[in-house]
């Protein structure tokens, strides 16, 4: 099982649109909006009847695109959403979400190390993500840094679609492609300091641009 996946991988972050006073639909009608060709939702911490209400509409928005949509950690709430799922190192093993979402939704897997990554491939799993390939301030007790080398050293050891994640930004993200990244995975660089919905669209058209339309 493999995904293709498009270069720019947004990720939608509750806490840090919080924090940022943006609400996540609107952020993620932005983001669609601005060209985003997948979508995955980061929700740390339990998930109310409000936060799955927009996780709903957030699904809406996609599937009315055709944008793929992922769900962070959550097997059964990607599961009510048909959605795909990205799992961590301390979440559910791939090999049990997948009988929760069934054969054919998309799985991701996060590594951080070669070890990680090697264990990864016994899984059934679409895709892997490595990092953090720079620092990062939107996750608490981050992995160790990889650097650009360390990155390469990594994509030597899967064929699988690599997505880099960790302090990714329109600065550095060809050295990372370059690094070998099939996709990157970005947060804080799609928002702009002053935090509109239309200087979000804005920001991932540049990201596109910047990029190439893959």
């Amino acid at each position: 099982m493999q995904a293709k996946l498009p270069r720019l991988y947004p990720i939608l972050d509750t806490g840090t649109l919080a924090r940022r006073g943006m609400d996540a639909v609107e952020a993620a009608g932005a983001m669609i909006e601005g060209g985003a060709e997948i979508l995955q939702l980061r929700h740390k911490g339990r998930f109310t009847r409000g936060d799955f209400a927009a996780a709903e509409r957030i699904a809406g928005l996609c599937r009315n695109a055709g944008v793929p949509f992922i769900v962070d950690d959550r097997a059964d709430v990607a599961r009510l959403l048909g959605a795909g799922l990205h799992l961590g190192q301390e979440d559910l093993p791939p090999l049990l979400a997948r009988k929760v979402i069934g054969p054919d939704a998309v799985i991701g897997f996060s590594t951080h190390n070669a070890e990680q990554l090697r264990g990864a491939e016994a899984e059934p799993v679409d895709y892997v993500a490595a990092g953090p390939v720079y620092g990062t301030a939107t996750k608490e007790n981050p992995d160790p840094v990889l650097g650009v080398d360390g990155l390469r050293e990594l994509r030597r050891l899967t064929r699988r679609p690599l997505v880099a994640i960790g302090g990714i930004t329109r600065e550095n993200a060809w050295d990372v492609l370059r690094a070998g990244a099939d996709s990157l995975a970005v947060i804080g660089d799609l928002m702009p300091e002053e935090l509109t919905r239309a200087s979000l669209r804005k920001r991932m058209e540049e990201w596109r641009m910047l990029l190439g339309r893959t």
